[in-house]
């Protein structure tokens, strides 16, 4: 697969939105939905960056393991541009998860810094890279090696059990990286506090003084394209990136969009989806995974709750297809 754009982070216009990475949620599946209908040209809105499920480095350095997690790496022509996140603590195995990536077609690659996971920390990654910050610098730099021309930027938090910008923050700006993404929680908050967007200032004022190149993307309690762009207008980033909002709502990023989907419409895309899922991914994935999904579709209309009892128990995309007909009487 040919490289699209060697640093298309430059070419992006600002304010830009990015889709979050979630584990077992923005896969393959999920991510042709809110491409087909979120994302109708940059001009109608839609995501104006995708990102992967976070993979292990680690384990793509394996071939055995390699054969499992390739299907994370997945993707399309509709959803350029497009970064892959890993993880990992062993340099060596990061670079040559990068030169994989590159060789993939990825025009981008993230290293995340900011999960919570104990496996993963377990691992010495992702939020555990705060504790070590050199490490975590020795990570970035076997990345940027291994990428060549590929951009790298970084998606972390404002510190593991308090507040730390004024120490790992300048840490990562120092390393000349593309763009960083900043979670506006600690490691320790989870996500169990409302986000620290009064930080963001701070982020920025750093950046300003130590890299005007890199771009700041703010994270945390997002709900809709509204209030991202009320959100980068506040406080001064450059972009903003949405997790927990996709949830149920493929058409998030539809700038165009003026009325809310229909119950039906919704559960119209809840069987795309779930065929979707069912014919790319499942023969690698656990069809479980979709639950998570019916439970954001199914919310907030009559019936609702007894529907999705209903969905939970199905084991196939012909079982759900032939549950929300019901539903909807057809």
């Amino acid at each position: 697969m040919k490289l699209q754009n060697k640093n298309f982070w430059q070419k992006l216009n600002k304010p830009f939105f990015c889709l979050a990475p979630m584990a077992d949620v923005t896969d393959y599946a999920f991510r042709q939905i809110i491409a087909k209908y979120s994302r109708h040209g940059k001009i109608n809105g839609g995501p104006d960056v995708f990102w992967t499920e976070f993979v292990s480095a680690d384990g793509l350095a394996h071939p055995e393991a390699r054969k499992k997690l390739i299907i994370d790496l997945k993707f399309s022509k509709n959803e350029h541009p497009i970064v892959a996140q890993i993880f990992g603590s062993n340099p060596k195995n990061i670079k040559n998860a990068v030169k994989l990536c590159a060789k993939l077609g990825f025009d981008g690659i993230d290293i995340n810094m900011g999960c919570p996971d104990r496996s993963i920390e377990k691992q010495r990654s992702g939020a555990a890279s705060m504790r070590d910050p050199k490490l975590a610098i020795d990570i970035i730099r076997a990345a940027k090696e291994g990428a060549g021309n590929l951009p790298v930027s970084v998606k972390t938090r404002i510190g593991y059990n308090k507040n730390e910008i004024d120490t790992w923050i300048p840490e990562l700006l120092k390393e000349d990286i593309v763009a960083l993404t900043v979670h506006l929680r600690t490691r320790k908050e989870m996500s169990l506090v409302p986000a620290h967007w009064d930080l963001m200032p701070k982020i920025v004022e750093l950046r300003n003084k130590i890299n005007k190149n890199i771009l700041i993307i703010g994270n945390g309690d997002v709900v809709d394209l509204t209030d991202a762009k009320e959100k980068i207008k506040k406080y001064g980033c450059d972009g903003v990136m949405i997790g927990r909002g996709i949830f149920g709502n493929p058409w998030l990023f539809d700038g165009k969009r003026k009325t809310t989907p229909t119950i039906k419409e919704k559960l119209k895309v809840l069987i795309e989806h779930t065929k979707l899922f069912e014919k790319k991914l499942g023969k690698e994935k656990n069809f479980a995974i979709m639950k998570k999904h019916y439970k954001a579709y199914c919310n907030g209309f009559d019936g609702a709750k007894e529907l999705r009892v209903k969905l939970m128990e199905a084991e196939n995309a012909k079982q759900i297809e032939k549950l929300i007909n019901e539903f909807l009487n057809l």
